[in-house]
């Protein structure tokens, strides 16, 4: 859920770090709820990405014009989430799976897929306002990202299985750091924000004032 967690807010033009409180607020709560049998972890969701894009007009990875007017409708999928489980609690689930059959479902994860595919494929390319086209540098960086990820869910020990997206991204960081920064193979990581950067901050909900 990491990947999710962080990198959608920041996709969407949030700050991650509101997605990263309230994603560890709302795990609580759900231990809380289910008394610890059922150890879960609670992350933001990409199928948001799709709509708010949309409904805002910006551009992946950039941030919002316009996301103010967003907000009203996730608070509306939130307050429809439990509406919806205290429905599953009393009826039951039989009629989510006559509603929803799997063949629908799987549709949808498709299309939720779909929708981010270009995205994707132009973050992995490298490609920018500046550089439509990407460079070969990015798209090996990209596939040294996939196969690390891979490598871990399925050949690492123990908890490292469980980190994929987090371990394989500081994998292929650490590539590009020491290739762009020290063999100048491509743009060099810019340190200049961290090092003018708080020690300590609070989440942003409102970004764009």
């Amino acid at each position: 859920m990491f990947g999710s967690t962080a990198l959608a807010p920041l996709m969407v033009g949030f700050d991650p770090n509101v997605s990263i409180l309230f994603s560890g607020i709302s795990t609580l709560i759900f231990f809380i709820a289910v008394g610890g049998r059922m150890p879960s972890y609670l992350g933001s969701s990409f199928a948001f990405i799709g709509p708010v894009l949309v409904a805002t007009g910006a551009a992946a990875g950039a941030a919002s014009p316009d996301i103010a007017p967003t907000l009203g409708g996730i608070i509306a999928a939130g307050v429809l989430y439990p509406v919806i489980g205290v429905i599953v609690m009393i009826a039951g689930h039989n009629w989510i799976e006559k509603l929803m059959p799997p063949v629908l479902t799987g549709a949808i994860v498709a299309a939720i897929g779909l929708v981010l595919a270009p995205i994707a494929i132009a973050s992995a390319s490298g490609s920018g306002p500046g550089n439509p086209d990407g460079d070969q540098f990015s798209r090996w960086i990209a596939i040294l990202t996939v196969t690390s990820v891979g490598a871990i869910a399925v050949y690492a020990p123990g908890m490292a299985r469980r980190l994929p997206i987090l371990l394989g991204g500081v994998i292929a960081y650490l590539a590009y750091l020491a290739l762009a920064n020290g063999f100048g193979l491509g743009k060099p990581v810019d340190f200049s924000g961290v090092a003018v950067a708080s020690w300590f901050g609070l989440p942003r909900p409102y970004p764009w004032r």
